[in-house]
């Protein structure tokens, strides 16, 4: 038998979604009922863009940042845990926002824009959702350093690799990344992963978690669901969803931003196999927080949303290398928890 490396190959994305400009990040964690929600922070504003891919999204204002729409900034954007009762929770972002005199202007009122999108994570713990308090609480946390990963936030009570169903999942979690790109722009990401396909080691190709075996190995996700013998496991559908945001200091336009939340899938592709399933919501967040969304030349954005898919792609492998074991779901760097990937027979 051989076996994948636990760790991934070097990072080529080490930094934090926080070195761009004018983003800050807060988590609200809740350990005990195993789910959480956090908050990226452009108080500035920030040209917006977003791409929902998956077959099961829940998701809050996505219509308004199309291209066309009127309103071209945001404040913020919101990931949580709860599924759909888990939208609810944008309104303390609002809330705290409106507070601040942050907001889009209209008709004299300062209205602030919170996009938001949550995963399903109410078989751990006790079935709870955060709220618009939770929220709040994030929005209070929130700061330029580096955010916490792994079980926290968002990811607290995410998992992955539930092809064979969700008793055989490992831990998921959130994880950051940022790099530059040759002309100096930065370029970050945050991921909350919580998906039905296995993680893998986005530059070698490798798997890094996959469903738990009798063994107490795990197998390739991908492999098991190309097998003849897979059959779509019980109680799969909505129980997933990988969700993320994506941000740049370079001055996109909006519709800019929108490729660029589309670039975000691409890095997602890389880690997780299989993505977009009709099982996940997968749904990414584009903000640009230059202060002149005038748009950059094609040749600069190509290099951004190379880099965006780059730093998407280890986030996801640091969301589950980072994250520790909750409500008997084990993670990968838990004392005894599963082993190496089962790789017979690969190339």
């Amino acid at each position: 038998m051989s076996t994948a490396p636990r760790q991934h190959s070097q990072s080529r994305a080490p930094g934090s979604i926080t070195d761009v400009a004018g983003i800050r990040v807060g988590h609200f964690t809740d350990l005990e009922a195993a789910t959480g929600c956090t908050v990226v922070l452009c108080e500035g504003g920030a040209a917006a863009g977003v791409d929902v891919r998956g077959a099961s999204p829940g998701t809050r204002e996505t219509d308004l940042l199309r291209p066309t729409c009127a309103v071209e900034r945001v404040q913020a954007v919101l990931l949580g845990g709860g599924s759909a009762f888990g939208l609810g929770a944008a309104q303390g972002v609002v809330d705290h926002l409106a507070r601040r005199g942050i907001g889009h202007e209209a008709a004299g009122a300062l209205v602030p824009i919170v996009p938001a999108a949550i995963l399903f994570d109410l078989a751990l713990g006790s079935a709870a959702a955060p709220g618009p308090e939770q929220a709040r609480r994030a929005c209070e946390a929130a700061s330029a350093e580096r955010p916490a990963e792994g079980t926290a936030g968002a990811g607290t009570g995410a998992t992955v690799a539930k092809v064979l169903g969700p008793g055989r999942a490992v831990k998921g979690g959130v994880g950051t990344a940022a790099m530059r790109t040759g002309d100096g722009a930065a370029v970050g990401a945050l991921v909350a992963t919580n998906a039905v396909g296995g993680v893998y080691d986005p530059w070698t190709g490798r798997p890094i978690a996959g469903p738990q075996t009798p063994e107490g190995s795990m197998e390739c996700a991908e492999r098991a669901v190309l097998s003849p013998e897979w059959a779509p496991p019980h109680r799969a559908a909505g129980a997933s969803t990988t969700i993320g945001v994506v941000a740049t200091d370079a001055p996109l336009s909006a519709a800019q931003a929108s490729r660029l939340a589309s670039a975000a899938h691409d890095g997602l592709a890389l880690a997780v196999r299989p993505a977009h399933t009709v099982h996940d919501g997968d749904t990414f967040f584009a903000l640009a927080t230059g202060a002149d969304a005038g748009g950059v030349e094609p040749a600069r954005l190509d290099a951004i949303a190379a880099a965006a898919a780059v730093c998407v792609a280890e986030a996801i492998a640091r969301s589950v290398l980072t994250a520790t074991g909750l409500a008997g779901v084990p993670a990968l760097g838990d004392p005894g928890g599963p082993g190496e990937v089962r790789t017979d027979g690969m190339g």
